[in-house]
């Protein structure tokens, strides 16, 4: 039997999710690709090159005969420090132009819908690598995902600037008064046998290791990471999250970010 193919980001919001088969009770039990790219998770899975993935939600609106797991996630209720819109000092009725890490399609239609559908504004719009002085340089704003983002809003990113941070979920929460996910693991078979939940539970039990291994690559304290992975850092769904889902998706149809409003399909676990 072929070992299982997944693919996932390598920010540390997913770490919990895949820590089990690097370094735990599921490590060899599948061949696992990271990438600092979300977007890159979701064209391994389009091109059938991996079993499943994690992947930005709104990849549920256009990869054919998608699945997904339930009940696993990347999300937050209130604040989720790594995913921003960053200006030099600017208000959000301020910028005129947003330069956009496309890391993430979910992001970034979020971003827009944000603008659109509760700012009543329409910013123009520029594609840009993750670099956030060349971002401010073209733009009045710039969005950031992940841990570079993590950084500048926990005021560690080291430019010494003073930047102006709006947390994409504090924004939907106000609103909407809904939480928000952003990645969830998908699939184009009928069945998976990965137990992506179990992996999820292990991870959660060794979050004290994670947060010690990604402290130091960030800048932040073992603790502050901890309290970043614990607090703001959903994994699993909630009602909150499930409603905030839905209605992301059906935003992201009203404002053309995407073709059509599939309804979401879930695969059979084991």
């Amino acid at each position: 039997m072929n070992t299982p193919r997944i693919s996932a980001s390598s920010y540390s919001n997913t770490a919990p999710l895949v820590w089990s088969f690097l370094y735990g009770r599921g490590r060899g039990s599948v061949e696992i690709i990271l990438d600092n790219a979300p977007a890159r998770s979701a064209e391994l899975l389009t091109q059938g090159r991996v079993d499943a993935a994690l992947v930005p939600v709104i990849a549920s609106q256009f990869i054919d005969g998608v699945r997904i797991v339930p009940g696993v996630c990347v999300g937050a209720k209130e604040s989720v420090r790594s995913v921003c819109i960053v200006t030099n000092g600017q208000a959000l009725d301020e910028v005129r132009d947003i330069s956009l890490d496309v890391s993430s399609r979910t992001s970034v239609a979020l971003t827009k819908i944000i603008f659109r559908e509760f700012l009543g504004r329409e910013p123009d719009w520029r594609d840009a690598p993750p670099d956030i002085n060349a971002m401010l340089a073209a733009s009045d704003a710039a969005l950031l995902i992940g841990d570079p983002a993590l950084a500048i809003s926990s005021g560690i990113d080291g430019s010494g600037q003073n930047y102006r941070v709006f947390d994409l979920v504090e924004l939907w929460k106000k609103h909407t008064g809904l939480g928000f996910v952003f990645a969830m693991w998908m699939t184009r078979h009928e069945k998976l046998s990965i137990d992506l939940a179990a992996a999820r539970d292990e991870g959660l039990e060794h979050l004290d290791e994670i947060a010690t291994n990604y402290a130091g690559e960030i800048g932040l304290t073992a603790e502050a990471m901890k309290a970043y992975l614990s607090k703001n850092i959903s994994f699993s769904i909630s009602k909150e999250i499930e409603e905030g889902l839905e209605f992301y998706l059906d935003l992201a149809k009203k404002h053309g970010l995407t073709s059509e409003r599939r309804p979401l399909s879930f695969v059979e676990t084991a």
